[in-house]
């Protein structure tokens, strides 16, 4: 990109376009596309997109798009995304570009900036409600941040889609740092004269900056919780922890802390199973749960027998445990995705090295991986063992693949997986 931003802008254009239909074409150009393009192009090409045909969707009905907003937590994080990328911009008509804001299925929930690149906007129906997913309108720096969960710039013909070649754009993907849920994204788009390498450096730490924001109210709210909390547990008799509705840990008793507890999706006053814990008597507190873990037999009835690690899904993955006491699932982070799919696929174990190779090529960086397995075990402790990391002999696995080998895990670099991807569509 640095070298794009150093050609004339029309000459770095005709250069990308060149590059597209080359490599569309299955032929050879002289520069290479980005990885993040190159893969997105793929991805595009087994999706049947026409990569000359304008593709759009209907948008969202004004009261959908309202209902969209108002429950998305992305609101409360707009002055942030506004100052950062709006507002400091010394005037968004001056510099001709627009910030967008959309939810994590590519949907555009808030657009501001210049008035003359919004009425551009409009006539590519890049308005308000508008699927702006990768499968709907093509690479892009608002469905591609979402597929790779890592910031992009798309810039002329990286675009997938011809009819967006005047653009260039810069997204990166928002998530919530309280339980790992992707939000949505915020991108910058513009006119190709307002590509700057810059941008993209410029989006991603604003992106970081929201995320922190929601981190610190996050901090906020659990202390409001230890001190509701704090007196409840000093009269509990036995084993007990308040957590938030995330599960973070706000105070605890009569048993080692931990970070965090894993939380099924819809929890309910009651008796509740879960992994790490077992049979657990559950009450409501202001802003989160006393959960308090039974003793004897009723936590022996906990043990779970089956495990399904359901990677179909292009951005949201998650683990469903079974056992004799029920059944819990919960969503997993793009990291322990991959080590778990991983150690679905080698049942015999693997050690701290071995996993540092299969996840990031380097055998080094085993207290990485020992610090990523350590928070995974806390969870899933009835179905993990260590020295080596494996899945118990006694539990059932599961896998449920993607229909297509290449949409395993897309946001993914690490060796096994791109391996195990390979491997299933050679075969």
């Amino acid at each position: 990109m640095t070298r794009l931003a150093a050609m004339d802008t029309r000459e770095a254009a005709l250069l990308l376009k060149g590059v597209r239909e080359a490599t569309l074409k299955g032929g050879r150009s002289p520069l290479a596309p980005r990885a993040d393009i190159r893969e997105s192009w793929q991805r595009m090409l087994r999706k049947g997109v026409d990569p000359d045909k304008d593709h759009r969707s209907g948008l969202l009905s004004p009261g959908e798009l309202e209902r969209r907003r108002a429950a998305s937590p992305l609101a409360e994080l707009l002055p942030v995304l506004r100052e950062g990328l709006v507002s400091r911009s010394a005037g968004a008509d001056a510099v001709q570009h627009i910030m967008v804001v959309a939810d994590a299925e590519g949907r555009v929930l808030w657009r501001e900036g210049s008035a003359a690149v919004l009425r551009k906007a409009d006539g590519h129906g890049f308005a308000p409600g508008a699927d702006w997913a990768e499968t709907t309108v093509g690479t892009n720096g608002v469905g591609t941040a979402l597929v790779t969960r890592r910031p992009v710039q798309v810039h002329s013909a990286e675009h997938f889609v011809s009819s967006h070649h005047a653009w260039t754009c810069a997204g990166a993907p928002i998530t919530d740092p309280r339980d790992g849920t992707l939000l949505g994204a915020v991108d910058v788009s513009g006119p190709l004269a307002t590509m700057h390498p810059a941008t993209l450096l410029l989006v991603g730490s604003v992106a970081k900056l929201a995320e922190a924001e929601l981190r610190n109210r996050h901090f906020a709210d659990l202390a409001r919780l230890r001190a509701v909390a704090a007196p409840i547990l000093c009269r509990v008799g036995g084993r007990a922890l308040a957590v938030d509705v995330h599960g973070w840990l706000a105070g605890v008793t009569g048993m080692p802390p931990v970070d965090r507890l894993a939380l099924p999706a819809s929890l309910r006053a009651g008796r509740v199973w879960l992994p790490s814990l077992g049979m657990c008597a559950v009450e409501p507190l202001p802003g989160g749960w006393l959960v308090r873990p039974e003793d004897g037999e009723a936590r022996a009835a906990g043990v779970p027998g089956r495990v399904v690690l359901d990677v179909s899904r292009p951005r949201r993955w998650s683990l469903e445990v079974s056992g004799a006491a029920g059944s819990w699932s919960q969503e997993l982070s793009p990291r322990h995705a991959e080590l778990l799919y991983v150690l679905a696929r080698h049942r015999e174990g693997r050690t701290a090295a071995e996993l540092a190779e299969d996840v990031f090529g380097d055998r080094t960086r085993t207290v990485t991986v020992r610090a990523e397995m350590s928070r995974v075990r806390r969870t899933l402790a009835g179905v993990l063992d260590h020295r080596p990391y494996r899945f118990r002999e006694e539990v059932e696995v599961e896998v449920v693949a993607p229909e297509g080998p290449a949409d395993l895990l897309p946001h993914s670099t690490a060796p096994a997986v791109c391996a195990a991807r390979g491997e299933a569509g050679a075969g």
